[in-house]
């Protein structure tokens, strides 16, 4: 079977929508350790790519050339929710490169919480760029740019020569070869591949010594992410969240149309998940059970985002989401 039930929805104790996908665990050396459905599903990995973007960025000393803050890597790698230190932190990143948010390709956004759209909307009236939750990974690029002195301008292309790094890039953690690019929501490059090779090229990451002279940044993207993990996200961000309850073991790293990742050094593996609607709620729910399921985190927290309530508009629990064991 290609896909399987993953989640169930329900509303006054009747199924109304089921969410199906697959997933895989596979260690650095290509074993897959566990399987759910098919892996060989074409997906694009989206913001799910962002730690081999980081890599791809920081590597070759790039990262001590620039004297690149485990903040400002923790930054890169993130979905973030354009909180208050987000904004701070990509306004003050472009202030110190003497360059503004127009110079960003990503498009304009409002922050993700209601509290901060108000706060965002009341002092500019209008979407930001520096509110899209890509903006620190398109910073690190204008970074990295600059200290090559690469041109700025079409960063975002994939002839650009940080766009064909990348790919080489996946290509060499993968051993797949890229034949479709696409485009992801923030403009960047995409690539489309095997859920399973997206796997094995994230689960380099959690295998530093095999990646040699790269090794010592793939860590230092690894710690930095663990460590602030709100910076990697947001306060209410389910990547965020899980990794602060993994105690520093596991980066979560979540992508749009139900992608989400774990990188999980002590097996020196990682796990992939792709829901086929590309339902976010769903992914979040899917990959909570498969790391409970795998022992990999087990607690009450866990167990409250793999089952989780569903409410009406005047806040009254009608129904679940929950993972299908």
């Amino acid at each position: 079977m290609d896909t399987i039930k993953m989640v169930e929805v329900t509303r006054s104790n009747v199924v109304e929508s089921i969410h199906y996908g697959t997933a895989i665990l596979i260690n650095s050396d290509g074993e897959i350790l566990k399987e759910w459905g098919n892996a060989n599903m074409m997906i694009y990995p989206r913001s799910a790519l962002k730690p081999i973007q980081s890599l791809n960025l920081y590597k070759d000393g790039v990262a001590e050339a620039i004297n690149v803050s485990d903040e400002l890597i923790a930054l890169t790698t993130a979905s973030h929710h354009a909180e208050t230190i987000h904004q701070e932190m990509v306004d003050n990143w472009l202030k110190k490169m003497n360059l503004n948010e127009n110079h960003l390709s990503c498009g304009s956004a409002w922050p993700w919480n209601k509290n901060d759209q108000f706060e965002a909307y009341s002092k500019y009236k209008i979407k930001r760029k520096i509110f899209h939750n890509c903006s620190g990974k398109h910073c690190g690029h204008l970074a990295v740019c600059q200290h090559k002195d690469l041109p700025i301008k079409g960063y975002q292309n994939k002839e650009h020569p940080i766009q064909k790094n990348l790919i080489q890039l996946i290509e060499d953690l993968s051993k797949y070869k890229i034949n479709h690019i696409g485009i992801d929501g923030c403009t960047l490059p995409n690539p489309l591949m095997p859920l399973k090779k997206f796997a094995l090229a994230v689960a380099q990451l959690a295998d530093y010594k095999k990646l040699n002279k790269h090794s010592a940044i793939a860590k230092r993207i690894f710690n930095s992410c663990v460590k602030f993990p709100e910076i990697a996200g947001g306060s209410q961000s389910i990547n965020s969240i899980l990794t602060k309850l993994s105690n520093e073991k596991v980066f979560f790293k979540n992508g749009a149309e139900g992608v989400f990742v774990a990188i999980i050094p002590e097996q020196k593996s990682a796990l992939a998940v792709k829901i086929v609607d590309g339902a976010s709620r769903a992914a979040e729910v899917a990959v909570a059970g498969l790391i409970s399921e795998l022992n990999i985190i087990n607690n009450n927290q866990i167990e409250k985002i793999k089952k989780r309530p569903v409410k009406n508009s005047a806040g009254e629990i009608i129904g679940t989401i929950k993972w299908l064991e």
